[in-house]
């Protein structure tokens, strides 16, 4: 092997230069978890340092944070680290956002650019991936098309992720100072070969010699030194192994994952603040090594003798990880009695697995626990749909100290006291369905709305007999994807429109509201735009039933539709005309559609 040279680069140095991704390891894989978790880490080792009123002057006396290690050829081909540095340059570019209307700014374009030969590209420069980063970089968004490979339908979901996650209680000195400490204090290790081959041997052995234990494996470690005999070991090391695949092959990295999520939704009890040298409390240290937390508060949660131990692994473990198989698959697959647990999964709602698993008790029966899951995701679902109409932020960092509270208030709880507890908790909130009059579609309602017109499109049609699936309508993956479409065209000089609306300003509004909008395949979607609405309401009328409701051909020989929304109250009618007051109307039906759907007497339908 030829020389290696090794260095520690910050964000800044180390993305001051070009860098290519071959064609063989182009493939960009990230998931929401592990953006939480990145975002998580930095945003925790930021505020181990920041204080109010600090400057960026100040970052220079900061503490670093390492990211990793990054393995390039002395061309600028990236071998190892291309998962990091390309989310990074997402961050960037959201932070760069952030920043637009700061009256200081900091120049990061230096960082997501490089120029060389007269040609101005992404630092992380792959071909395939440009249009997806020029949109997110100017327009602050994405729309995924049909085109679009893995790694860039990834890239554009990893990039709203960061909007929902990143801490929103960051005001602009703090957001400036996260950047400056970013590109200074970030750290990443550079190992630059001569060649691709040795990059490559490098690579290997930094990955495939000397692998050190996963916490959970010394989590492992830790319960069977405590179990007393051979035999009872032996069998409960098999059981773990099992297990333990059974869960990776649910998710890469769900033995970790679920590990995190049973400790804590079953034991933790403090959870770390954010300001300076705040301490990792049980949240925090479960996320980050559950093993230690455990031997540490092993006697707090009753693992004393070895049958405890025991016990612990072959009726808790195993319990609570077959329920968590059970909520990943009710996840990614729609089950009709479990339906919840799907919507609110198709929401990003990353935290539903610790509130279901909190209010699980390890005595409770096959028919207790089926209840369980059904109250508690119903009861995300309507926390969600009250925040979102409410505009307020279902940002991780805004909604998680909430939380963790309710995760601590519902554990163990029989379900009585379960519904109790969560109708409370939501008839308490402040926030009801009333706000549904001033909805909007925006930057930061528009991935919810999209899943509002699909939950009442499917409600509707399935209240009238008719065989249509959630999954469906939100299916991003299929040939001609559903797409949001503005009822209203989109100019103001179409004649109509300047009759129907007093100005621009006012058509501009108007459009953008919740009764506004249906959806439509994506194909009609675009070519319908301009139309005027008279011409669009024809097109309607065979699409589905929620559009079609706007067309007078829905109101005859339609005896199930009819015969239905007489028995609901519910106010459908066709338009000839759709001016504001028309819209208003359409809004009322929609809040009424929307009180139907998340009532709260949904909560203990049928259980």
């Amino acid at each position: 092997m030829n020389h290696i040279d090794s260095n520690a680069r910050s964000i800044r140095e180390l993305l001051s230069q070009r860098y290519i991704v071959q064609y063989y390891q182009r493939e960009y894989s990230w998931g929401t978890k592990q953006i939480q978790e990145l975002i998580e880490d930095l945003t925790n080792a930021f505020y181990d340092n920041y204080e109010e009123g600090h400057t960026q002057r100040d970052v220079k006396e900061y503490e670093g944070y390492f990211l990793g290690p990054v393995i390039l050829t002395k061309e600028g081909a990236i071998i190892d680290g291309q998962q990091r540095l390309s989310t990074i340059t997402l961050l960037l570019i959201y932070l760069n956002h952030l920043q637009a209307n700061f009256e200081r700014k900091i120049n990061l374009d230096t960082l997501l650019f490089s120029e060389q030969y007269g040609e101005k590209t992404f630092t992380i420069n792959v071909e395939e991936r440009v249009h997806c980063l020029e949109q997110l970089y100017t327009n602050n968004d994405y729309v995924i098309q049909e085109t679009d490979n893995e790694s860039v339908a990834n890239l554009a979901n990893r990039y709203k992720d960061i909007e929902n996650i990143f801490p929103e209680e960051m005001d602009e000195d703090s957001i400036l100072v996260f950047i400056e400490w970013m590109k200074e204090k970030v750290v990443l290790v550079e190992i630059v070969t001569m060649s691709e081959q040795d990059a490559h041997k490098v690579f290997v052995a930094m990955n495939d010699r000397g692998l050190r234990l996963t916490p959970v494996e010394m989590l492992k470690g830790y319960l069977l030194s405590e179990i007393q005999y051979d035999d009872d070991r032996n069998k409960l090391n098999d059981l773990w192994k099992e297990k333990i695949i059974q869960l990776k092959e649910v998710e890469k990295d769900g033995d970790a994952d679920f590990v995190k999520n049973w400790l804590r939704a079953q034991y933790a009890e403090t959870q770390r603040q954010r300001k300076r040298e705040a301490k990792n409390l049980d949240y925090e240290t479960i996320g980050e090594a559950p093993h230690k937390w455990l031997r540490e508060n092993s006697t707090r949660i009753g693992l004393v003798q070895s049958k405890d131990f025991n016990q612990f692994i072959a009726e808790d473990f195993v319990l609570f990880a077959d329920i968590y198989i059970r909520l990943k698959k009710y996840s990614t697959e729609f089950h009709k009695e479990y339906e919840h647990v799907f919507y609110n999964a198709h929401r990003n709602f990353t935290l539903q697995t610790q509130l279901i698993l909190a209010a699980i008790d390890v005595q409770d029966s096959e028919d207790t626990i089926n209840k369980k899951i059904k109250v508690m995701s119903r009861f995300i679902d309507q926390f969600i749909a009250r925040r979102v109409f409410n505009f307020k932020s279902m940002n991780y960092s805004t909604i998680l100290y909430t939380i963790f509270n309710v995760t601590k208030e519902v554990r163990n709880q029989p379900v009585e006291v379960l519904l109790d507890i969560v109708i409370n908790h939501l008839t308490n909130m402040g926030m009801d369905l009333n706000a549904i009059k001033e909805f909007n579609l925006n930057q930061y309602t528009k991935r919810f709305i999209f899943h509002k017109l699909a939950r009442m499109t499917t409600y509707i049609e399935n209240s009238v007999g008719m065989n249509t699936r959630f999954e469906d309508y939100i299916n991003r993956k299929q040939k001609n994807p559903y797409d949001i479409e503005h009822i209203l065209p989109n100019t103001y000089t179409e004649k109509t429109m300047q009759e129907w609306f007093e100005s621009e300003e006012e058509f501009e509004e108007s459009r953008q509201l919740f009764g506004a909008l249906v959806l439509l395949p994506s194909d009609k979607n675009r070519s319908y735009q301009a139309m005027p609405y008279i011409d669009k309401v024809e097109k309607y009328d065979s699409e589905n039933l929620l559009a079609r409701t706007l067309h007078e051909n829905c109101y005859v020989n339609n005896p199930s539709f009819l015969r239905w929304m007489r028995e609901e109250e519910l106010p459908f009618k066709a338009y000839n005309r759709f001016s504001i007051s028309e819209i208003k109307e359409r809004q009322d039906l929609y809040q009424y559609i929307c009180e139907k759907i998340w009532s709260l007497d949904v909560i203990n339908n049928d259980l």
